[in-house]
């Protein structure tokens, strides 16, 4: 598994990739060695809450949320995107 992550307008501390590469272990056991997790975050407007936007791509598996915290967001995207594949691996 490939884990691509892009962080917009901030910089991202070695804690958050820690958070990040904890989440997308979860996942592996789904993945090919080749298969791409890519991981967006974006800072929308630096002074206001619920301004954390968060995006997971794992092939065609999507999720977006945004959020108050970078690791709440990531949290319910990879929520979400359990479920679109157990909802796949059950069709």
């Amino acid at each position: 598994m490939k884990l691509n992550i892009k962080a917009v307008n901030f910089d991202m501390a070695g804690q958050l990739e820690k958070f990040i590469e904890k989440k997308t272990e979860r996942f592996g056991r789904h993945l090919q060695a080749d298969d791409e997790v890519e991981v967006k975050m974006t800072v929308v407007k630096p002074a206001t809450n619920m301004n954390k936007e968060t995006q997971v791509r794992i092939g065609s598996l999507f999720a977006e949320k945004t959020c108050d915290t970078f690791e709440e967001g990531l949290s319910e995207c990879f929520d979400a995107l359990v479920s679109q594949l157990e909802k796949r691996k059950n069709n």
